[in-house]
């Protein structure tokens, strides 16, 4: 995300995976949720659903300024089972202070609903942090940042919690991160839910963060949901050529 300087000078069955005597074997957790996330990136890919954004700037106080980004997106299939995106809702992006940024909406799409598959987990230096609970669900806590950013590549620098039954991602929080000169990305917090009871597929993003420029900061809100899941039976295949991406705002 860039800114803008305007021309006036601006839970399963199965048992937890830590033994009784409370050791936590991380590199072996790390080896089976990676494996339980590839095997849920493939089945979401067979999934439609529908994904709304609504991005606002705020003053200081938290009171919307004017300044927004809305957008339904309906992830579909063709007869023929090509997946691919539909805008159903996009108004004018209104935004008056920032800028979207191809790296923004790669974030949308790969990052703020991350998954952490075993062909991704060499890219990325992960620590275990210890146990928590997320809504009455036992996760084992990771940190999670790029070993090594590469041109054109966008990340996730931040933690995830893995739900100590599923191995699943059931949250996480954190950032954007990649090789970006001049760009701020806010801290987003995503939450999963079961769905058809055996995945945990992200239903819910939220952002409220303050994005510091050298030629001042800007607050923003950001809301993302994903829903309406259905399971499509026929074969894919991803496509995202024909996407539309938002529309940028009129030059003043």
């Amino acid at each position: 995300m860039r800114v803008l300087i305007l021309s006036t000078a601006l839970a399963a069955l199965s048992a937890p995976v830590w033994a009784a005597d409370d050791t936590v074997n991380a590199a072996e957790i790390i080896a089976k949720f990676a494996a339980k996330e590839t095997e849920f990136a493939e089945a979401r890919n067979n999934y439609t659903y529908r994904q709304s954004l609504k991005m606002e700037e705020l003053d200081s106080g938290g009171n919307p300024t004017g300044g927004k980004w809305e957008e339904v997106d309906d992830i579909i299939f063709t007869p023929e089972g090509k997946r691919y995106e539909k805008v159903v809702y996009a108004p004018v992006i209104s935004l008056k202070n920032i800028n979207l940024t191809p790296e923004d909406v790669q974030d949308l799409r790969e990052v703020q609903p991350f998954v952490l598959t075993t062909a991704e987990v060499p890219e990325y230096i992960i620590n275990y942090v210890g146990r928590e609970k997320v809504d009455e669900v036992g996760c084992f806590v990771f940190s999670v940042k790029p070993r090594k950013m590469a041109p054109h590549k966008r990340y996730f620098e931040g933690q995830v919690w893995v739900d100590d039954r599923d191995l699943q991602i059931v949250k996480s929080y954190g950032k954007g991160a990649g090789i970006a000169k001049g760009q701020e990305f806010p801290k987003f917090e995503t939450y999963r839910e079961q769905i058809d009871g055996k995945y945990w597929f992200p239903t819910y993003t939220h952002a409220d963060d303050t994005l510091h420029f050298k030629e001042m900061s800007q607050r923003i809100r950001m809301v993302v949901k994903y829903q309406d899941y259905k399971r499509f039976e026929g074969r894919s295949t991803i496509k995202y050529g024909d996407t539309v991406e938002p529309k940028a705002p009129a030059k003043k």
